[in-house]
């Protein structure tokens, strides 16, 4: 199964599918890849009020670019992260990975920190390590 297809098949993963069916984004992130997705779970989608997330979902734009906020254009398990490791995110910015005993989180250039709550869900074009918190870029027009 592609990430998007472990996504889809996961109810903690639906607002997600949402947003990537809402940015179109569901072809690119089920091909070949291979690709890094640090995908929030329902949970996290909650933490950010109701009418950012409405706005979100109606800006195509906007949406797009913080989900490719939250992938890298690479396959990337948890035995390669390292404490001050900078992936690159496909939306362009910097994400940078803190591993402090056996705990890792993802910090945006923003400020941003989300917490990697389960690591290494791997697909046939990547990986999934799922956070607790929306990455939202500093550059967002909302």
């Amino acid at each position: 199964m592609t990430i998007v297809e472990i996504a889809v098949d996961n109810d903690d993963f639906s607002t997600l599918v949402t947003a990537v069916t809402a940015a179109d984004l569901g072809e690119t992130l089920s091909g070949e890849g291979p690709f890094t997705l640090f995908a929030p779970t329902n949970e996290a989608f909650e933490k950010i009020d109701e009418a950012t997330l409405i706005t979100l979902l109606a800006n195509k734009a906007e949406l797009t670019k913080v989900l490719t906020y939250h992938a890298a254009a690479a396959k990337v398990l948890s035995g390669d992260l390292t404490d001050g490791m900078v992936v690159d995110s496909v939306e362009g910015s910097k994400l940078t990975i803190n591993v402090k005993v056996g705990k890792v989180t993802v910090t945006t250039d923003a400020g941003v920190v989300a917490n990697v709550t389960t690591a290494d869900i791997e697909g046939s074009n990547g990986v999934i390590h799922v956070i607790d918190t929306i990455l939202l870029p500093k550059n967002l027009a909302l």
